[in-house]
């Protein structure tokens, strides 16, 4: 699994009638785009540390270069 900054984690839920649940990565703590991610949660903004099982996947997007 690969990610950068910017990127959405998005988590199938495992039971019948759980939602997706989905985060924007804010901080990839892995080398090389590895987890684990630290994630901000669209549904209640909670922020995690996050270790991706198999029912999730990366959503990426084209980046602005970072001013960072």
């Amino acid at each position: 699994m690969y990610a950068i900054k910017g990127d959405r984690l998005l988590v199938q839920g495992n039971r019948a009638g759980e939602p997706l649940r989905d985060g924007e990565i804010i901080a990839v703590r892995g080398d090389d785009g590895a987890p684990p991610y630290l994630v901000r949660w669209t549904d209640d903004g909670h922020v995690s540390l996050t270790y991706p099982g198999p029912e999730t996947w990366i959503q990426h997007f084209v980046h602005a270069p970072s001013m960072d």
